[in-house]
């Protein structure tokens, strides 16, 4: 418990009785009240020694996933609480799947999501970078440096960096389209050639180019589909320019429908195409029995009016949100129309993109205008899987892939040190200290001869690091070594951008950033507050009973049960001693046995 209390007080005035003395007595002022903040079993941890810690817990964290990075980074395997495994090398998907609990080292598993949904690469390289600034940060702090000094020039420091990334890129504003996509294709293959599809990343790249080209400027990246089917190669995946998704639930009578159709007009609902009985939903009196089949006959022919105005809109093929029942689909297969139901939202929407079709939620009124249309519809065989696909729309706004079977930091770093060395004042060090960030110290000596991700990327590939990064050192020193990075292949250094080895500029930018603000964030908390678990609680019917040997119920004076956690049948419930009478129950139950709701206690 948190306590703030004052002291007595006393304070020197002459005697009421005897006032001609001029004596001097103390009269004691009452204690001013005991001023509670925070509740018993409250944890709190502040200063200095804090903030240590949390750059500590982030040092720790990162190390789980430093040696995912790069082309020969390692897999993690992953086991969960329900009994899932998951392998992976992705620092997104590692991050989200480990069970942190130190609020501080979560930070770094938020940067990381953010740096995955903002521009899909990069996740590693942020988490790294922001422990690394971390880490050259924590001498200062431990030196007594005021974090706010630190934060600010981590700040200059970083938007530095960024400027700097930004001149080192190269634009690809005013290429032929075909030189843009070899400049993004070749870009697409970095990124690729640490995952699991790497020895295909040619393939793979130049599918990717093509399909992010097919949507345009508009960054939409929810109009391009990613759909899975097991068996075959790699190499037998494919691009759909249009939409493509895994035939849908369907009735008897589905058969007879045709399968492919050129230039259909097509029809988006998100209607029920079904029978559907009347008599739950309302309330009819009869006298004659002629009277109730005017009613069966009044269902069918809401249904096939329907499906009448489906027809008659000229539509070929029907798609809907919402079932379209048994009668329906032999209805429209008797008129050589395709239809499929329970179509989900992201594709619904996505045909509607292609096609320039028009989501209806009734058929009545339907025109030509809110029809959608393609080249060619067809239903054909992948793998197992039948897949319905859209091809040749007339919009060309959306893609389907379906799938089968560090030189610039060597660079920055550069730039930011001799920038440092115009800063006045102790700013200087800490500018510094952001450009060592991506710099590791030898073991054996003091002298600075690694950054952290050149460094990662000898690591895991099996190099010496300490010679690779020496070469690395001398040609950006030089001058002419702006591009050069570690080469993977031989072991030594070599042109990245001749090479091909290239990335988004926005990544890096991202990561940066990311980066920058996560360490600014984590250097400016001094205290951590963990508030107690609650142990007396009121009832909870959703609730669950911790795993204490006793568990007290009272719902007053007059009714007191007490309750033995146990295990009962597989599920979790408890014994209820009342009366001489032991019964199990839910948790539920015992309010149902008691009729009120009352109050938890446990005995450990």
């Amino acid at each position: 418990m948190s306590v703030f209390s004052f002291p007595f007080f006393f304070c020197p005035a002459a005697t009421a009785d005897h006032p001609a003395q001029g004596g001097v007595s103390y009269t004691h002022l009452p204690q001013q009240p005991q001023i509670i903040l925070l509740k018993e079993g409250t944890d709190t941890s502040q200063g200095k020694a804090q903030m240590v810690s949390n750059i500590n817990a982030c040092t720790a964290v990162v190390d789980t996933v430093r040696t995912t990075l790069g082309p020969r980074g390692m897999d993690k395997l992953i086991h969960d609480d329900k009994g899932g495994v998951t392998i992976s090398n992705d620092g997104a998907t590692i991050m989200r799947l480990l069970d942190i609990v130190h609020p501080a080292a979560k930070i770094l598993v938020d940067i990381a999501k953010s740096q995955d949904s903002e521009v899909g690469d990069g996740t590693t390289t942020v988490v790294l970078l922001a422990a690394e600034f971390l880490k050259e940060a924590k001498p200062y702090v431990e030196d007594g440096v005021h974090p706010h000094s630190l934060i600010r020039s981590y700040r200059t420091a970083g938007s530095m960096a960024i400027q700097r990334v930004k001149e080192l890129a190269v634009s690809i504003e005013g290429k032929s389209l075909e030189e843009k996509k070899s400049l993004l294709a070749k870009c697409a293959a970095t990124t690729l050639s640490s995952k699991l599809i790497g020895g295909e990343k040619e393939f793979f790249a130049s599918m990717v180019v093509d399909a992010v080209l097919a949507i345009g400027i508009d960054d939409r990246l929810n109009l391009i589909g990613i759909k899975k089917v097991p068996g075959g190669t790699m190499r037998d995946s494919f691009l759909v320019n249009g939409v493509a998704f895994k035939k849908t639930f369907s009735y008897a009578g589905f058969e007879q429908q045709p399968k492919k159709f050129l230039n259909p007009k097509i029809l988006l609902l998100n209607i029920e195409l079904e029978l559907k009985s009347e008599k739950e939903n309302a309330e009819i009196r009869l006298s004659d029995p002629l009277q109730y089949q005017s009613i069966v006959d009044a269902e069918w022919n809401i249904i096939y009016d329907k499906l009448d105005k489906c027809v008659k809109s000229g539509a070929k093929i029907v798609l809907s949100r919402l079932a379209i029942g048994d009668l329906a689909t032999q209805y429209f297969a008797d008129r050589d129309i395709f239809c499929a139901g329970r179509v989900t939202e992201e594709d619904l929407q996505r045909v509607a993109a292609a096609t320039g079709g028009m989501v209806q939620t009734s058929v009545n009124n339907v025109i030509d205008e809110v029809l959608g249309s393609c080249e060619v519809f067809e239903e054909k065989q992948v793998g197992n899987e039948r897949f319905n696909i859209f091809s040749g729309c007339p919009s060309g706004q959306t893609a389907t892939i379906v799938l089968r079977g560090g030189a610039d930091q060597m660079e920055i770093s550069k730039y930011l040190r001799q920038h440092a060395r115009t800063i006045a004042g102790k700013s200087q060090f800490f500018v510094n200290s952001f450009a060592k960030a991506l710099e590791v110290k030898s073991t054996h000596r003091n002298e600075i001869i690694l950054q952290v991700i050149p460094r990662q990327l000898c690591d895991n590939a099996g190099f010496d690091a300490t010679d690779v990064l020496n070469k690395l050192r001398q040609k950006h020193a030089s001058g002419e070594g702006a591009n050069y990075g570690v080469d993977i292949n031989t072991g030594g250094i070599a042109d990245s951008f001749a090479n091909f080895v290239w990335e988004p500029a926005v990544v890096k930018i991202n990561a940066i950033n990311a980066a920058t603000e996560a360490s600014c964030l984590i250097l400016s908390v001094d205290e951590t507050v963990k508030n107690p678990k609650v142990i007396n609680s009121s009832f909870n019917l959703t609730g669950s009973f911790p795993f204490y040997k006793l568990v007290g119920y009272s719902v007053g004076e007059r009714t007191r049960i007490r309750l033995v956690h146990q295990t009962h049948a597989g599920r979790s419930g408890a014994t209820v001693l009342k009366d001489q009478c032991a019964y199990v129950v839910s948790v539920s139950a015992i309010v149902r046995y008691t009729g009120r709701v009352g109050n938890l206690w446990y005995e450990d």
